[in-house]
């Protein structure tokens, strides 16, 4: 079986994050680290190609930088991956992203693609979907649990009220949730075998695709604070004044 799955460098959310003065397009530094939504895609790729004799290539998009976050999902145990590097992107929205993607993964050959709900740098939670579109395949979404047996996938559908049974033939896109799988942790083998691993960069003319689409942001403003509570003496009676509260806001 081959896996493909689509990961993301991100700056380090420990660290603060930076704006362009003229574009305020999020400002990328070389050292950026794994998307740790994507850590449980990578994971879940793992184990459904460990399971089914089967290879993970990464796919991903944006400045490589030091390739620090590659390095992380190849250490857990990834074959190859695969980025798209090109000044000509910057600024895409998720459907010039799904579309770049699509054409890597088209390349590459694949039964199954995994991928995380939604990247923490952008919270469009789109791409998954549009991937599916783009490939023609069914997109499975939201999957706290996923099992295959090589020809059909069938996983469990996250929802408000508990999950849903969703199964479809392959190849397909699943989309997995935070906490579906425990990602494993890179041994100091794995972590000297992912400087090994080939890491091919390619371009969208390698792609044979132009930037199209992108987004852009034209001004900025600081979010506004949030006022101060009002404080009540409490003489014995303050229960009283949550009361009014909660029957004025129509709770009780």
């Amino acid at each position: 079986m081959k896996v493909v799955v689509c990961v993301k460098q991100i700056p380090d959310p420990a660290t603060p994050y930076r704006l362009e003065n003229e574009t305020f397009r999020l400002v990328r530094p070389a050292e950026q680290v794994l998307d740790d939504t994507d850590r449980y895609g990578v994971e879940m790729g793992l184990q459904l190609a460990q399971a089914n004799d089967g290879t993970v290539t990464l796919v991903s998009m944006g400045p490589t930088g030091n390739g620090q976050g590659i390095r992380q999902a190849l250490a857990m145990g990834a074959d190859k991956a695969v980025l798209v590097e090109d000044d000509s992107l910057g600024g895409s929205d998720a459907l010039n992203t799904a579309k770049v993607l699509a054409r890597v993964i088209s390349n590459e050959g694949y039964d199954l693609v995994v991928a995380g709900t939604e990247s923490t740098d952008g919270y469009s939670g789109v791409v998954p979907q549009m991937l599916a579109e783009l490939l023609d395949v069914p997109a499975l979404t939201y999957a706290k649990s996923v099992e295959t047996d090589g020809a059909s996938i069938s996983i469990r559908r996250q929802t408000a009220a508990g999950y849903d049974v969703v199964v479809a033939g392959l190849p397909a896109v699943v989309s997995v949730t935070a906490g579906a799988v425990e990602p494993r942790y890179p041994t100091f083998k794995g972590i000297m075998d992912a400087k090994k691993k080939p890491v091919e960069t390619v371009g969208l003319s390698d792609l044979g695709l132009e930037a199209s689409t992108t987004q852009e942001v034209v001004s900025i403003t600081d979010a506004p604070e949030r006022p101060a509570g009002r404080k009540i003496e409490d003489d014995g009676g303050a229960f009283n004044e949550i009361i009014a509260l909660l029957t004025e806001r129509k709770v009780i």
